[in-house]
């Protein structure tokens, strides 16, 4: 059985402050004899209230006053937080930030121009270095002329195409900048000497000039002002994968007819 202070205890915990046992309870404290007599009408209440004067206020006071005292429970009320008061991150509106284009940094090659009879040649140099005569990347482009039925001794157009142009400054360099100076640099020789076909050798060439990729090695090209282009592998590629040549000679029979004499 629960003594009277723990009792209490319970009572407090579950915020009941007034309570009636339906039994006499072990150990509890006399009750309040208030408590035990049958409500009045509220319309008695009030008049019982006003007629009633301090001093017969004071004499229906009980006599007995209870052991121990009901103190009413403190009840907390929640507080909003400084997080709950502030305003909802959706509401305020940020204003857009600029997003700025990535920056492309500048394609590097050195490209070279030859002639060899009809056709014109625009070659990767791998190594950025103008071709000496026992190249081996040199050899087999004399090997390939030969094959095609055109002078295997071409003759080279003017300086080395080198990107970028320029190591420092604010002028665009990028892959749009290199395609228009290569078209036009190859636009300018034409003018001077038309030729049957264009030979786009090495990745570079083919991008820059032809604006195609990779996957256009061994096929004819149509470039606007560039006229008819034929794209292949660089030569340093030939020399690293030799079964590309069977493919390269293939494309080489089924266009040859554009730059040999009709009566060859």
């Amino acid at each position: 059985m629960l003594n009277e202070s723990r009792r209490r205890a319970y009572m407090t915990a579950m915020q009941v402050v007034n309570w009636l046992p339906r039994t006499e309870l072990p150990f509890a404290a006399p009750s309040r004899p208030e408590l035990l007599e049958p409500l009045l009408p509220v319309e008695d209440v009030q008049i019982v209230a006003i007629a009633q004067t301090p001093e017969r206020a004071a004499v229906a006071e009980p006599s007995v006053a209870p052991a121990h005292p009901v103190e009413r429970p403190k009840i907390e009320v929640p507080r909003p937080s400084l997080a709950s008061t502030r305003a909802p991150a959706a509401v305020v509106e940020a204003a857009p930030v600029p997003v700025k284009a990535p920056v492309v940094p500048p394609p590097r090659f050195a490209l070279q121009l030859l002639r060899a009879g009809r056709c014109l040649l625009l070659v990767e140099l791998p190594t950025g270095q103008a071709f000496q005569s026992r190249d081996p990347s040199y050899l087999l482009l004399k090997d390939m002329l030969r094959a095609a039925g055109l002078p295997d001794s071409p003759q080279i157009i003017g300086e080395p195409v080198r990107w970028p142009l320029l190591v420092r400054g604010n002028l665009d360099q990028g892959p749009e900048a290199a395609r228009d100076f290569v078209q036009g640099f190859v636009s300018a020789r034409l003018e001077d000497e038309p030729c049957a076909c264009l030979w786009l050798i090495g990745l570079p060439s083919v991008r820059f000039a032809g604006e195609a990729d990779a996957q256009s090695y061994n096929n004819e090209l149509q470039v606007d002002g560039l006229g008819s282009a034929w794209a292949l592998p660089g030569l340093e590629l030939l020399m690293d994968e030799p079964q590309r040549k069977a493919d390269v000679w293939q494309a080489m029979r089924r266009l040859m007819a554009r730059w040999k004499p009709i009566d060859e």
